[in-house]
């Protein structure tokens, strides 16, 4: 919020690029509890004060506002009667309200450009909707946590729709498109709990998924320990990317990677089993669409009475690609063999279904209009952005769609033996393809006849 009132001050040329402004600001780093003597001292000499608090109900500028009442206060307070009562203080909303509020209260500090523009009306900007494709939010290109979902997906299909909450985190994205996972959202780490309510007996059992950011937050007390307490027959699928994704990648106690200052590898598993979980399924690598499938189904339909955990443990893409990515451009630079991995679709072999995407959803995977005009609908097609995660193809054969995908391994500076292989196989596929051609038949336009 104060980067927000920086920008808007500056915008309004009322702050330079160091953030330094001639208006005062009082900046809450903790906004509970407010100090009264501190309050009062900034408010002191002043004519007008300006609460700048996102959300409902103002809590501050109630809990203001009656600590100037008391102190017997002259001072003109405002907030939610400038700025919205409700929905996000983006850049435009703060500099609006901020103007207006100078205006009223102190208008010899607005710029003269800003008190009397006189300049024509701006042109309006204009409507990019049908121009240019919407983007919904979801997870990321290779992002680990879609292959759950996928197989969760595909359990639900079998078994029939279950109650699932969901929990503060990138695995939110689940209850958005292509798969629809999540019906409730409490608080981070309070996904199982919120799940008690529908812990009775009914005829399915309940699920939440519970990240493991949130897992060691709040989830491992007031979720693990209320469903162990309880004696909950619920199933939890606790999703372990190795950080605190969502927030950046910070460490956190199950971590993988050492840090000189912080306890990490400390195992899920072993948290969970020490409060007093039995039954405790770890899969390390959450990529296998089948073995996520089986060991779900096994939860939802096993007799052991008593919660049933899964840690669905890989690594976060977007942090793996930070770091692999300049290890890799450094060894192809200095002549090392690198490999990476990389996934197509055959077109020939393609159905047009699109019963992929619709299954994992990655940005990666588009559609593409072939030039056979025997062929009218679109196959699917991986573009560039692919990572080589694998996750479309695990979970075209979990689901037995049509066999399409591929796997080609790129060779960055390969040996000679490669070499002389790449150039054989190059040569045999030519040949192939040249005869082929010789037997199939082709009708050309003819001369002075437009071809369609």
């Amino acid at each position: 919020m104060y980067n927000g009132v920086i920008r808007a001050l500056q915008r309004l040329g009322l702050a330079d690029v160091n953030g330094e402004t001639e208006v005062p600001l009082f900046v809450l780093n903790v906004t509970y509890p407010v100090l009264r003597d501190q309050m009062l001292d900034f408010c002191e000499g002043k004519e007008a004060v300006l609460v700048v608090e996102e959300g409902q109900p103002e809590f501050i500028e109630q809990h203001l506002s009656s600590m100037l009442y008391r102190a017997g206060a002259r001072v003109a307070l405002h907030g939610k009667d400038i700025l919205p009562m409700a929905g996000e203080y983006t850049g435009q909303v703060l500099m609006d309200g901020l103007e207006s509020f100078l205006r009223g209260a102190a208008p010899d500090l607005l710029p003269d450009l800003v008190r009397a523009p006189n300049r024509p009306d701006l042109p309006a900007i204009p409507d990019l909707s049908e121009t240019v494709p919407v983007r919904p939010p979801g997870f990321c290109t290779g992002c680990p946590e879609r292959p759950i979902f996928a197989a969760m997906k595909l359990v639900q299909e079998e078994l029939g729709e279950h109650q699932v909450a969901a929990d503060i985190g990138c695995h939110l994205f689940g209850s958005l498109p292509p798969f629809n996972i999540g019906g409730a959202t409490m608080g981070y780490g309070l996904g199982p709990a919120s799940n008690a309510a529908f812990d009775g007996g009914g005829e399915k059992r309940p699920i939440s998924v519970l990240g493991d950011g949130g897992f060691w937050h709040n989830g491992l007390s007031s979720s693990i320990g209320n469903m162990v307490f309880n004696k909950s027959d619920g199933v939890v699928m606790v999703v372990d990317n190795y950080y605190s994704a969502a927030t950046g990648g910070q460490d956190i106690m199950s971590s993988r990677a050492s840090n000189d200052t912080k306890a990490t590898n400390n195992p899920i598993s072993k948290a969970l089993k020490g409060v007093g979980v039995e039954w405790v399924r770890q899969i390390d690598n959450t990529y296998d669409v089948g073995k996520m499938r089986e060991v779900l189904r096994e939860a939802l339909t096993t007799d052991f009475k008593g919660p049933k955990v899964i840690v669905a443990s890989s690594e976060c893409m977007l942090n793996r690609q930070r770091r692999e990515k300049p290890l890799a451009a450094k060894a192809i630079r200095e002549g090392r063999r690198v490999e990476k991995p990389r996934f197509g679709v055959d077109e020939d072999i393609c159905t047009g279904d699109h019963a992929c995407i619709r299954l994992s959803g990655c940005p990666s995977l588009s559609l593409k209009r072939l030039d056979d005009p025997l062929r009218d609908d679109p196959v699917a097609s991986i573009d560039q952005t692919c990572v080589g995660c694998g996750n479309c193809g695990e979970v075209a054969d979990a689901a037995i769609l049509c066999p399409s995908f591929y796997r080609a391994d790129v060779v960055h500076n390969p040996g000679p033996w490669e070499r002389r292989v790449a150039a054989l196989r190059a040569r045999v596929i030519g040949w192939l393809q040249a005869r082929r051609a010789r037997n199939r038949l082709e009708f050309e336009p003819m001369q002075g006849v437009a071809a369609e």
